[in-house]
């Protein structure tokens, strides 16, 4: 029985147009004086606090908690302020899929297992109408490293159904291998779809239990079936 949808968000939920790596180079420009700070950073399936770090690290400045909040404080006022500027939308798929697991008896929880910084998860999530429709989740606050914000997410949501949750009875939804890996690693099952950082061919060899080009090619009752 499924009991708990985790989903992954840039290229998983949404498209921003570029909007969060637009934000990440204002702030490396205006607050660290780098003006080509970003061009080495892989973005795809990584944390804000993981890529913030090698930035630090790359230009010699100091990894510390008050650079850190700096940076943040920072991007999530950039964040704000390019969404607009921006051409995204919500990946094809998403709302129907969405719809159909709240449709379930019993309804498992929905949630989000995620790289960002929870205010820039909520900014963008806010930004399409999606925010709301998340009742828990786990963000890089919370952990560096993905598989751990993924056992985060999976205890905060056992905490809410008040039991503990088995690996099979939960679901991670995302668009990079990074997805895939941090899934396994609490035992859930993976649905990737190609909308975001990878492509089918890419995805395939991580063999995902459910692999799709977008949401809309796949049905709740399938998932269902698998979890």
């Amino acid at each position: 029985m499924l009991r708990l949808a985790l989903f992954d968000i840039d290229g998983t939920l949404i498209r921003t147009g570029g909007a969060g790596v637009k934000a990440f180079a204002k702030v490396f420009s205006s607050e660290f004086g780098v003006s080509n700070g970003f061009e080495r950073l892989k973005f795809a399936g990584r944390t804000d606090y993981s890529l913030v770090r090698e930035f630090f690290v790359q230009h010699s400045i100091a990894p510390t908690p008050a650079n850190f909040r700096r940076f943040f404080d920072a991007y999530v006022f950039w964040l704000d302020q390019l969404l607009s500027q921006c051409e995204g939308g919500i990946c094809p798929g998403v709302l129907e899929f969405i719809a159909g697991l709240r449709g379930l008896n019993p309804r498992p929880l929905i949630g989000l297992l995620t790289g960002n910084i929870r205010l820039g998860a909520e900014i963008k999530l806010r930004y399409y109408g999606l925010w709301d429709l998340f009742e828990t989740g786990a963000f890089a606050d919370d952990h560096e490293e993905r598989d751990c914000i993924a056992a985060i997410a999976r205890s905060r949501g056992g905490t809410l159904l008040k039991q503990e949750l088995p690996g099979h009875s939960v679901l991670v939804v995302g668009d990079t291998p990074h997805d895939i890996r941090c899934g396994r690693s609490i035992g859930a099952r993976t649905l990737a779809v190609a909308t975001g950082g990878s492509s089918l061919d890419e995805l395939q060899p991580h063999r995902p239990d459910w692999l799709v080009t977008d949401l809309s090619r796949v049905s709740v009752s399938d998932v269902v079936g698998i979890a």
